[in-house]
Formats: C-alpha cells, sequence, structure tokens
C-alpha cells in the first residue's frame, strides 16, 4: 500500500482501528470492581504492549519509509500515546488510578502487606508512558499526599514520645520510603520524597527535640546515649543548619559545665583532682563525637573552642596543670608502662594548647620540675625529657631551652662531685658527706638566697668544696641555697632508740641546736640559725605537728607555730622504719600572696617580650598606626600568652622615652621607627 501511495490510508487507518479498539479495552476496564481493577488494567496493558510489537514488525516498511518523510509518529509510539489519552487520561480512569495507587501506598505505610510486583508494573507502565505521565498523574499528588501523612504522624509522635524514640521513627520512616522507591518508585523520586520526610519529621521539630525535656540533647550527652547521638547526628546533617543547632546547644552545655567545673571553690581545693576532671571531661566529649559524630570537625572545632573558653576564666589553671604533672612524674606514673605514660603527657599538653597564658605555666613547670631534679623524686628521667621534647615542638627552642640547661646541671654536679671527692680537698676524716648540685643562675628559678647559718661541721666541708670548685673554674661565684637543700641525720632518741632522719637542710640546722641545748624556745632558735620566719614556721611545725614524724615536742601543743613556743627532742619517739623521713609542710598549690608574686615576676618578664616584638614590626615596617601594632604584637606574641591592649600601649610609651619610636607629628596615631 505504501508502494502505491497509499501510505496515507494505511496510517489514518491504523490510529482508528487502535482507537476504536482502545475504547472498548476502556470500558472492560472501568467495569472491574476493587482490587481487580489494577490487575484488569496491568492485564490489558500487557496485551496491548504484546499487540504493538507485532503491528509494529507488521507495518515495519511503513514505519522506516512513509514515517519519517512525511513527520509523523512512529507506531509503537503512536500506541503509547493512544493509550494515554483513551485509558489512563480518560475521565473515568484518570482518577481512580489515582486513588488505588495513593490509597495502596497508605495501607502499606500503616502496616498492611500489598501487591508490591502489580504496583512496580503499573508504576512502569506510567513511566513507560513518559516522564511527564508519571510526574503530573502520580508522582505530583504522591509527593503532597506523603506530606499531609507525615506532617500530622510528627505531631502525634512529638506529643507522646521522648527524643530517643521519636527519632528511632523518624529513621524508620526514612528507610521505609527508600525501600518503596527501590522496590515500585521511579529512583528519581527517591531525592524528592526523603526531602518531604525530612521537612516534615525532622526539619520541623529541631529546635522542640533538641531541647525536649528529660530526652533532648543535653540529656543524651550527660548519660552517653551514643546510638541516640549518633541518630540526631544522621537525621539532622540531612537538613540545612540541622548540624549547626546540634553544635550551639552542645557548645553552650560544654561551656556551662566547663565554667562550673573551673570556679567551683570546693574544686579548687585539689588541683590534681581539677585537672583530672578537666581531662574526664574532654575524653567523654571526644568519645562522643567519635563515636555518634563521626569524628566531625565541626564538632571537633567547638569542643576546643569551649575548653579554651572556660579554662582560662581561671587564672590558676597553668599553675594546676603544672601540679598535675608533677604529681603524675613524682608518683603516679610508677609501675606505669611507657605508652600509658605518654598518653597521659598527651593528655596534658592537648590542656597545654588551651592556655592562653602559657608563660605562668613556664614559670610554675620550672619551679616544680627543678624541686623533682633536685629532691631525686622524679619517676623517671624519660618522661620528663619526653615532656620537654613536646612543649619543644609545641612552643620552640627559646620555650625549653633552661629546662634543658637544668637537665644539663643536674649531670655536670655528678661529675664535679665525682671530681671533688677524688681530689685533696675531700679529705674529711669521719666528718659528714656533702652532695652539692650546681646550678647555672639563668636555668633554674631565681629564688633570693635566704639567710641560714649552717652548722659549724657543715661548714668547714662547704667550704672545702667551695675551694676546690673556684680552684677548678675560674670567673665563678657559688652561692649556697640552703631553702633547696636536703640531709641524713643520725639521731638517737630516749630508750637508745636509733633512727637515720631525712630531713630539709633548714630543719636539720634547727636539729642540730639541740645536741647542745634540751629546751630551746622559738626566738632563740630563730637567732641561731637566722633562717626566714615563714621557713622556720614550716619546718618546725613538719617536726612538732605531724603525727608519726614528731621527732620535736612544743609547748603549749597546738596545731601552729608561735613566737613564744618552746621545744624540746620528743624522747619518747618511734618508728618502725630505721629511715625516716621528716616532709616540710608545703602548701601545695600557692597561697594568695605567693600566686600575686608569680603573677607580677610573669607581667615584668612579658614586658621585653611585647618590647621585642613591637622594634621588630616596627623595623620591617618603619610607620604604622596604633591599632595594626597592638594586632601585630598580639598575633606574634599569642603563642606564649595575650597581651592586653593596655600593656602594648605602656610598652610602646616605654620606647618612645628611650627613642626608640617617635610620633608623627601630624596625625599622633601614627608611629615611626627611629633607627
Amino acid at each position: 500500500m505504501v508502494l502505491h501511495k497509499f501510505g496515507e490510508k494505511l496510517y489514518s487507518g491504523l490510529v482508528s482501528t487502535m482507537t476504536h479498539h482502545l475504547e472498548v479495552i476502556s470500558k472492560s476496564i472501568e467495569a472491574a470492581q476493587g482490587g481487580l481493577f489494577l490487575e484488569e488494567l496491568n492485564r490489558k496493558w500487557a496485551d496491548h504492549n504484546k499487540a504493538l510489537q507485532m503491528i509494529r514488525d507488521i507495518l515495519m516498511y511503513m514505519d522506516r519509509t512513509f514515517i519519517p518523510s512525511t513527520h509523523k509518529t512512529p507506531v509503537h509510539e503512536l500506541g503509547l500515546n493512544l493509550w494515554r489519552d483513551n485509558i489512563i487520561h480518560s475521565a473515568k480512569i484518570q482518577t481512580r488510578l489515582q486513588d488505588t495507587l495513593l490509597d495502596l501506598v497508605l495501607r502499606e505505610r500503616t502496616g498492611e502487606v500489598i501487591n508490591r510486583g502489580l504496583m512496580r508494573n503499573v508504576i512502569k507502565m506510567l513511566m513507560d508512558l513518559g516522564s511527564s505521565v508519571y510526574q503530573d498523574d502520580f508522582e505530583k499528588h504522591f509527593l503532597e499526599v506523603s506530606a499531609d501523612f507525615y506532617r500530622a504522624e510528627s505531631q502525634q509522635f512529638i506529643e507522646c514520645c521522648d527524643c530517643g524514640e521519636y527519632l528511632k521513627k523518624a529513621e524508620r520512616r526514612l528507610n521505609e520510603e527508600m525501600e518503596r522507591v527501590s522496590h515500585y518508585l521511579d529512583a528519581k523520586s527517591e531525592a524528592k520524597i526523603t526531602s518531604v520526610v525530612e521537612k516534615e519529621m525532622v526539619e520541623s521539630h529541631m529546635q522542640r527535640l533538641v531541647h525536649m525535656e528529660n530526652s533532648g540533647l543535653i540529656n543524651m550527652l550527660v548519660d552517653d546515649k551514643y546510638e541516640d547521638l549518633g541518630r540526631m547526628y544522621s537525621l539532622f546533617r540531612r537538613v540545612p543548619n540541622g548540624l549547626f543547632i546540634i553544635r550551639d546547644v552542645m557548645t553552650s552545655h560544654i561551656r556551662s559545665t566547663g565554667k562550673q567545673l573551673v570556679t567551683d571553690p570546693e574544686r579548687l581545693k585539689d588541683p590534681v583532682d581539677f585537672v583530672q576532671r578537666l581531662l574526664d571531661e574532654k575524653d567523654k566529649n571526644d568519645k562522643i563525637i567519635n563515636l555518634a559524630f563521626n569524628n566531625d570537625k565541626t564538632f571537633q572545632n567547638a569542643l576546643n573552642s569551649s575548653f579554651e573558653y572556660f579554662i582560662n576564666l581561671n587564672s590558676r589553671s597553668p599553675e594546676f596543670i603544672s601540679l598535675f604533672v608533677d604529681d603524675k612524674l613524682r608518683k603516679g606514673l610508677k609501675g606505669v608502662s611507657e605508652e600509658d605514660v605518654e598518653v597521659v603527657l598527651d593528655k596534658v599538653m592537648m590542656l597545654f594548647r588551651y592556655l592562653q597564658e602559657k608563660d605562668v605555666f613556664e614559670k610554675y613547670y620550672k619551679q616544680h620540675l627543678a624541686k623533682r631534679l633536685l629532691s631525686g623524686k622524679t619517676v623517671s628521667d624519660d618522661a620528663e625529657r619526653s615532656l620537654i621534647v613536646k612543649l619543644k615542638t609545641e612552643c620552640g627552642y627559646q620555650f625549653t631551652s633552661k629546662l634543658e640547661g637544668m637537665f644539663t646541671d643536674m649531670k655536670t654536679s655528678e661529675d664535679t662531685m665525682q671530681g671533688f671527692y677524688a681530689s685533696s680537698f675531700a679529705e674529711t676524716g669521719d666528718g659528714p658527706t656533702l652532695a652539692v648540685q650546681v646550678l647555672t643562675t639563668g636555668s633554674w628559678p631565681t629564688q633570693p638566697s635566704a639567710t641560714c647559718n649552717l652548722p659549724a661541721e657543715i661548714l668547714g666541708v662547704c667550704e672545702k668544696f667551695r675551694g676546690y670548685y673556684l680552684g677548678t673554674h675560674t670567673g665563678r661565684r657559688l652561692s649556697w641555697q640552703t631553702n633547696m637543700g636536703t640531709a641524713d641525720l643520725k639521731a638517737t632518741f630516749g630508750r637508745g632508740q636509733k633512727h637515720e632522719l631525712n630531713v630539709s637542710t633548714h630543719q636539720m640546722c634547727a636539729l642540730m641546736l639541740f645536741n647542745n641545748a634540751d629546751r630551746l624556745s622559738y626566738k632563740e632558735i630563730e637567732q641561731a640559725t637566722e633562717i626566714p620566719a615563714s621557713d622556720l614556721k614550716r619546718c618546725l611545725q613538719s617536726m612538732a605537728c605531724v603525727k608519726g614524724k614528731n621527732i620535736l615536742r612544743k609547748e603549749p601543743m597546738s596545731k601552729d607555730i608561735a613566737e613564744d613556743d618552746a621545744f624540746f627532742v620528743n624522747d619518747k619517739f618511734s618508728s618502725k622504719f630505721y629511715k625516716v623521713k621528716i616532709g616540710t609542710v608545703v602548701a601545695q598549690r600557692e597561697s594568695e600572696p605567693e600566686n600575686q608574686e608569680t603573677r607580677q615576676r610573669v607581667e615584668e618578664d612579658r614586658k621585653p617580650q611585647i618590647e621585642a616584638a613591637i622594634v621588630r614590626i616596627m623595623k620591617s615596617r618603619r610607620v604604622l598606626d596604633h591599632n595594626n601594632i597592638v594586632a601585630e604584637v598580639t598575633k606574634q606574641l599569642q603563642s606564649r600568652f595575650l597581651p592586653s591592649p593596655v600593656l602594648i600601649k605602656k610598652r610602646i610609651e616605654s620606647l618612645i622615652e628611650r627613642e626608640f619610636l617617635e610620633r608623627d607629628k601630624v596625625d599622633r596615631k601614627l608611629y615611626r621607627y627611629l633607627a
């Protein structure tokens, strides 16, 4: 027919025949009742597809020649379009099909089992008829109905569930929708339907969920509910600003908990416990971020900024962290493996990084390290050196050069003592033996040399050592630091009991006086030894008022030392140990006046550092205004401490007075460098 120029007739005949046939099919589908409706539609669709295949094969020649030349619709496409117009878009089928499909989805959502195979075939039919048919006839209405369904359901859930339960239900619903898409919807629908669930079940209720009483985010954080937190994280990250809401609530919670921790007067009584609690708090939050928040950088940064905020609220944090290290390196790490020591030191370094006043920590650390080295109390030299290496990596060589100098002095002192005892100076007969540590003034925390009259026997040996040392080293001066030394004394008590007493140098000076007297008043001891009152009171208190270590008696008995007290040797003293260590009553943490004094020393040390930074900056810039100098100086020094703008201004004034800088004649806020 095509060859004989009857192509047009054949084509229009095909259209009218198929249209007529589909009208008949349409009636049979409309007649199907209830659940049979979809089955009938599916069956007829399968028949129609088979018929189309055959027609296309029969009319292949027309399809290939006549149709392209006349720009008509190809046979197969024509068959689909006619099915769409006569069946799917027929007045009686269109809305019924839509309602039936949506009803089946609803029934599945409420727990019924439906024929998913049939659903898949019918939905695929809509997709085969063109994406616009699937979208307009099903998807658009499906998303609207789903939004209404989840809006109502989420409202119902939020009224009756706690936060954890609600999140479980939301997660389950989200997974169900994804599964539904994989079973019988178009893959492109997944993003759209999950977005509906996220909006209605998560985004609309975020604030209420996070702040829910007794079960919200803060309760989860306090009770370590990793599973619930992980669920909240994975749901909230799907919606805009979800993670920021979690982050902000978590940050304010950590800050308020931390603030409470560092400002609670009870906590401040025990520095070691104070730092341990900080470390526990950090560990707890690290674990949450690791297990529940997928190690998300957003939360790690929030945690770090929170710790930095509250650790610096307490001006004594640097001192307490140093005391914690001191405690660990004295006794706390005995018998602990090297790996565990490293873990503790790494944790300390982490807290150290949060400190704004690193120079204050250095000041205390130096004092505590000096005491550990001089009393031989350090658990392990390796641990000490390991921490110094960590500090060096963190803050540079300047920070640790003096600390390393202290270790060098200890080693040099050993060699010096060997040299002394090998020399002719050391012939002391059966007199006391001496062990001296020679400390370089600049490396060790300087303490003004306290007066103290040493007993004659000791003084003789000290003079011999002085002669030896100054003979082997030229241009050096020796001054005795009696407040830092210790001594071992052999003592015999009332009933012939012998003990070896390990005491401080000051305690030794006081005890030796009792070789020539039975009773001494406080005033007499003070006159004979010339030890400063505060030190003397502490050393007498530790010998007369500590149970089990009371080698002296005092009258009247009381816990504190008064100026009119009298002291006797305690003849009844006994101990099951031959060697008895008499400690000095030391304030573990500094008293307020001592703290103020240390602060002042730190402030003094900061002045030259600020001035050096100003000169460095001005040397390279030549001319700079006030605000920029302050910003640059702060930037350069923040690895050690945060200088206040007022302090920087004072140092600038001082440099102007000393003619390093000058103010601009016109603009008073501009400074010029004077070479």
